[in-house]
């Protein structure tokens, strides 16, 4: 991992993260149950927000596939991108937890975090370059004020080189984490290692 930044509750290190409500037990889970956790995701297993939602397998499952499709799929938008659009989204909504987990992944296909400090002290003036404050920008509004969004906005996108396909997964990535972040706010809370 890139050099430690904790800003304004936000951190790029790992956090753990548990949950509010009763977990499914393994060793009483059902088929279905044990079948969704193992698709998706690697530590679904251990995971106790995977654990949680496995109550309801078919909607985890289609929760996993919306989300999997969205932040992994390959051409449009670079994995980066979307990670970096999911990082302030987390930001905005004040998701600690998944924040952390995609300021994490933007790092580890970026290669630097210079971006993701200055999104955890002001996303307003955050991105290192022209398309990057494009999209953070986005990002914010879309967050904050959905009803807002019109045609200029994607124009801007467009001036910063994004193609059609490009602001259709930057605009899902966004989405999806209205959603994400909501799950992860209501049902547990970030657990944080000694400092």
């Amino acid at each position: 991992m890139s050099e430690l930044i904790r800003s304004n509750g936000f951190t790029n290190e790992v956090l753990g993260w548990k949950a509010w409500l009763p977990t499914v037990d393994l060793n009483n889970a059902t088929d279905e149950q044990v079948a969704v956790l193992q698709e998706s995701h690697p530590q679904a297993m251990t995971s106790d927000y995977y654990l949680t939602l496995a109550h309801h397998p078919d909607i985890l499952r289609q929760r996993s596939q919306a989300f999997n499709a969205i932040m992994y799929a390959p051409g449009g938008l670079s994995r980066a991108e979307r990670e970096l659009a999911s990082t302030v989204v987390s930001r905005i909504n004040r998701c600690v937890y998944c924040a952390s987990v995609h300021a994490q992944r933007f790092e580890q296909l970026a290669k630097r975090n210079d971006v993701i400090s200055e999104v955890f002290a002001d996303p307003a003036t955050a991105g290192t370059t022209d398309r990057e404050r494009a999209i953070v920008r986005f990002a914010i509004d879309l967050t904050l004020e959905p009803a807002s969004l019109n045609a200029g906005h994607i124009q801007t996108l467009r001036e910063q080189g994004l193609d059609d396909a490009q602001v259709l997964d930057l605009i899902h990535a966004i989405a999806i984490f209205a959603w994400a972040n909501r799950l992860m706010l209501n049902l547990g809370e970030p657990v944080f290692t000694a400092p």
